[in-house]
């Protein structure tokens, strides 16, 4: 059975010699009977349905079926492409790969929901982007997504996944956790500082509401992954640097629980509260249901 901590999970990698993410796979494999091999190779039909989503909406100027976003990713993209920018090609095309796939949901279009739909643009976009800025293999990718993996069951097990439970911090913050934690082992980090930069993370959007304009995952969730796509990042080179969260992974998690615990149900993904009951959120959401 899988730990039920991140303390845990460290003790037995530290003992035993393991990453998260080959923890994980030996795991996975005892659970599903499945061969190890058998296990990698689904995750890499994983990996390939991520790529999939980071890129098309970059390529393709898609909208959403209520036309709430689109075009976005397509936007930074060229952006990127033909400008100087702020913060470099690299953080621009990964902003766009996370939008790529939330654009890519919204529009019906396959992607892999890591942990949630409303957050699916941050795990593709950090691990794709990390790693061809690093020059890392598709089994070095392949590794970073069960380390995410690893850390998510952690979270789910001991807090929440859910925006309608815990606010957005329970889905772009787990995704943006569990994504620079496999940055992190991606770049040769231990399993301490990979949950280090998962609960760094953390601490930075402890808080953050869900309150889906006209009750749909697009806006604000589209650009949130945005944010915590550039926050894993970011945090991953913190963590790397020999920064420590502290307060240790497992109490952060814990706090996230009771956090999302004590936002009003207006902020919990009801569209009841927060951006969702502007003006502009009002009228849009009449434009869109005919209300």
């Amino acid at each position: 059975m899988f730990v039920s901590s991140g303390r845990e999970l460290t003790e037995i990698c530290r003992e035993e010699n393991l990453t998260i993410y080959e923890y994980t796979i030996r795991e996975e494999a005892e659970k599903s009977g499945l061969s190890r091999e058998k296990v990698i190779e689904k995750m890499k039909g994983t990996l390939h349905v991520m790529m999939n989503s980071a890129s098309y909406a970059q390529e393709n100027e898609i909208k959403s079926v209520s036309g709430l976003i689109g075009g976005d990713a397509y936007k930074i993209r060229q952006y990127a492409d033909g400008e100087k920018t702020l913060t470099g090609d690299f953080m621009n095309r990964a902003m766009a790969r996370a939008i790529s796939s939330s654009e890519v949901n919204a529009a019906m279009g396959k992607i892999v929901a890591c942990p949630t739909a409303g957050s699916c643009g941050i795990v593709p976009a950090v691990v794709i982007s990390a790693g061809e800025k690093l020059n890392k293999t598709e089994e070095d990718l392949i590794n970073a997504l069960f380390t995410a993996s690893g850390v998510g069951i952690i979270i789910a097990k001991n807090a929440t996944l859910a925006g309608a439970e815990g606010g957005c911090q329970a889905e772009c913050g787990s995704a943006a956790a569990m994504a620079s934690a496999a940055v992190v082992e991606m770049m040769g980090g231990s399993p301490e500082q990979a949950l280090n930069a998962a609960a760094i993370v953390f601490k930075n959007v402890m808080g953050l509401v869900c309150d889906p304009v006209a009750g749909l995952v697009e806006v604000p969730c589209a650009k949130r992954n945005i944010a915590g796509t550039v926050s894993a990042l970011t945090t991953a080179d913190l963590a790397m640097s020999g920064v420590e969260s502290k307060i240790p992974f497992d109490e952060v998690v814990w706090a996230m629980h009771k956090v999302g615990k004590a936002l009003p149900s207006e902020l919990r993904e009801t569209a009841m509260g927060g951006i969702a009951i502007t003006p502009t959120g009002q009228r849009l959401k009449k434009e869109i249901f005919g209300e």
